[in-house]
Protein backbone atom coordinates (compact mmCIF):
# COMPACT_ATOMS: atom_id res chain seq x y z
CA UNK A 1 0.00 0.00 0.00
CA UNK A 2 1.56 3.59 -0.85
CA UNK A 3 2.43 5.68 1.97
CA UNK A 4 1.32 9.36 1.73
CA UNK A 5 1.99 10.58 5.23
CA UNK A 6 5.02 13.42 4.92
CA UNK A 7 8.23 12.08 6.52
CA UNK A 8 8.62 13.54 10.19
CA UNK A 9 11.74 14.91 11.04
CA UNK A 10 11.95 11.97 13.70
CA UNK A 11 11.09 9.04 11.07
CA UNK A 12 14.25 10.84 9.01
CA UNK A 13 16.79 10.65 12.27
CA UNK A 14 15.59 7.52 12.90
CA UNK A 15 16.35 5.31 9.56
CA UNK A 16 19.20 3.31 8.83
CA UNK A 17 22.14 4.36 6.44
CA UNK A 18 22.78 2.79 3.54
CA UNK A 19 25.40 0.21 3.33
CA UNK A 20 28.29 0.00 1.72
CA UNK A 21 29.77 -3.12 0.22
CA UNK A 22 31.50 -5.23 2.90
CA UNK A 23 31.23 -5.15 6.72
CA UNK A 24 32.11 -1.99 8.81
CA UNK A 25 35.19 -1.80 10.85
CA UNK A 26 35.88 -0.03 13.49
CA UNK A 27 38.64 3.07 13.02
CA UNK A 28 42.07 3.12 14.52
CA UNK A 29 42.66 5.80 17.83
CA UNK A 30 44.88 7.42 15.10
CA UNK A 31 42.44 7.69 12.31
CA UNK A 32 39.67 9.31 15.08
CA UNK A 33 41.93 12.01 16.18
CA UNK A 34 43.54 12.96 12.74
CA UNK A 35 39.45 13.32 12.33
CA UNK A 36 39.28 15.10 15.17
CA UNK A 37 41.88 17.95 14.66
CA UNK A 38 40.49 18.11 11.22
CA UNK A 39 37.58 19.16 13.03
CA UNK A 40 39.21 21.40 15.87
CA UNK A 41 40.52 24.12 12.82
CA UNK A 42 36.47 24.48 12.09
CA UNK A 43 35.36 24.75 15.33
CA UNK A 44 38.43 27.82 16.06
CA UNK A 45 37.32 29.36 12.74
CA UNK A 46 33.56 29.17 13.92
CA UNK A 47 34.92 30.77 17.42
CA UNK A 48 37.18 33.30 15.23
CA UNK A 49 34.24 34.23 13.26
CA UNK A 50 32.01 34.91 16.88
CA UNK A 51 34.91 36.85 18.28
CA UNK A 52 34.75 38.91 15.36
CA UNK A 53 31.25 39.67 15.36
CA UNK A 54 31.35 40.36 19.54
CA UNK A 55 34.40 42.35 18.97
CA UNK A 56 32.32 44.49 16.33
CA UNK A 57 29.19 44.87 18.02
CA UNK A 58 31.12 45.84 21.44
CA UNK A 59 32.52 49.13 19.62
CA UNK A 60 35.75 47.38 19.50
CA UNK A 61 36.31 45.87 22.51
CA UNK A 62 37.33 42.79 24.23
CA UNK A 63 34.67 40.57 24.84
CA UNK A 64 34.40 37.79 27.31
CA UNK A 65 33.34 36.46 30.56
CA UNK A 66 30.42 33.64 31.12
CA UNK A 67 27.96 35.02 28.30
CA UNK A 68 30.53 34.82 25.51
CA UNK A 69 31.84 31.52 26.77
CA UNK A 70 28.90 29.74 26.88
CA UNK A 71 28.05 31.12 23.18
CA UNK A 72 31.01 29.38 22.10
CA UNK A 73 29.78 26.54 24.18
CA UNK A 74 26.70 26.32 22.51
CA UNK A 75 28.00 27.30 18.79
CA UNK A 76 30.80 23.95 19.34
CA UNK A 77 27.68 22.20 20.42
CA UNK A 78 25.61 22.71 17.86
CA UNK A 79 28.22 21.95 14.66
CA UNK A 80 29.18 18.89 16.45
CA UNK A 81 25.14 17.96 16.78
CA UNK A 82 24.01 19.56 13.65
CA UNK A 83 26.55 16.83 11.23
CA UNK A 84 26.31 14.03 13.48
CA UNK A 85 22.38 13.75 13.88
CA UNK A 86 21.44 14.86 10.35
CA UNK A 87 24.74 13.26 8.40
CA UNK A 88 26.38 11.11 10.42
CA UNK A 89 29.50 12.35 9.74
CA UNK A 90 31.42 16.19 10.80
CA UNK A 91 33.51 17.48 7.80
CA UNK A 92 36.53 15.68 9.40
CA UNK A 93 34.82 12.80 9.85
CA UNK A 94 34.16 12.37 5.90
CA UNK A 95 37.73 13.34 5.12
CA UNK A 96 38.48 10.57 7.48
CA UNK A 97 35.80 8.26 6.15
CA UNK A 98 34.62 8.15 9.28
CA UNK A 99 30.86 8.17 10.97
CA UNK A 100 29.11 7.45 14.25
CA UNK A 101 25.93 5.53 14.29
CA UNK A 102 24.24 3.78 16.81
CA UNK A 103 24.79 0.53 17.27
CA UNK A 104 22.35 -1.01 14.69
CA UNK A 105 23.06 1.32 12.27
CA UNK A 106 21.25 4.08 12.29
CA UNK A 107 20.99 8.04 12.89
CA UNK A 108 22.00 9.32 16.34
CA UNK A 109 19.67 11.45 18.12
CA UNK A 110 19.95 14.90 19.23
CA UNK A 111 20.25 13.07 23.40
CA UNK A 112 22.71 10.84 21.88
CA UNK A 113 24.69 13.32 20.70
CA UNK A 114 24.22 15.74 23.64
CA UNK A 115 25.24 12.22 25.81
CA UNK A 116 28.41 11.91 23.35
CA UNK A 117 29.35 15.66 23.03
CA UNK A 118 29.82 15.93 27.10
CA UNK A 119 31.25 12.68 27.58
CA UNK A 120 34.26 13.21 25.05
CA UNK A 121 34.51 16.59 27.14
CA UNK A 122 35.10 14.54 30.13
CA UNK A 123 37.53 12.41 27.78
CA UNK A 124 39.71 14.81 27.24
CA UNK A 125 39.87 16.15 30.52
CA UNK A 126 40.82 13.05 31.93
CA UNK A 127 44.06 13.67 29.96
CA UNK A 128 42.51 11.55 27.03
CA UNK A 129 42.04 8.60 29.05
CA UNK A 130 38.11 8.21 27.57
CA UNK A 131 39.58 7.55 23.84
CA UNK A 132 42.41 5.83 24.90
CA UNK A 133 39.98 3.30 26.35
CA UNK A 134 39.27 2.30 23.35
CA UNK A 135 42.67 0.37 22.96
CA UNK A 136 41.87 -2.31 25.78
CA UNK A 137 37.77 -1.90 25.17
CA UNK A 138 36.68 -5.09 23.90
CA UNK A 139 34.73 -3.67 20.79
CA UNK A 140 36.93 -0.39 20.62
CA UNK A 141 34.80 1.63 22.50
CA UNK A 142 35.55 5.32 23.70
CA UNK A 143 33.63 6.44 26.57
CA UNK A 144 31.54 8.66 24.52
CA UNK A 145 30.90 6.03 22.91
CA UNK A 146 29.61 3.64 25.53
CA UNK A 147 27.94 6.02 27.41
CA UNK A 148 26.06 7.45 24.29
CA UNK A 149 25.59 4.01 22.77
CA UNK A 150 26.88 4.88 19.52
CA UNK A 151 30.06 3.86 17.46
CA UNK A 152 32.37 5.51 14.96
CA UNK A 153 32.88 2.68 11.86
CA UNK A 154 35.56 2.76 9.36
CA UNK A 155 33.48 3.27 5.95
CA UNK A 156 35.02 2.42 2.41
CA UNK A 157 35.02 3.56 -0.77
CA UNK A 158 32.31 2.45 -2.97
CA UNK A 159 32.87 0.97 -6.06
Amino acid sequence: MLNLKPETETNKMNRAFPEFEGELQQPSLLRRFAAMIYDAFLVAAIWMCTGFAAVGLNNGNVVDGPLFQSVLFLLTFGFFAYFWVRLGQTLGMQAWKLRVQTIDGKHISLRQALIRFMTAILSFACFGLGFFWMLFSANKATWHDSFSETQIVLLEKKK
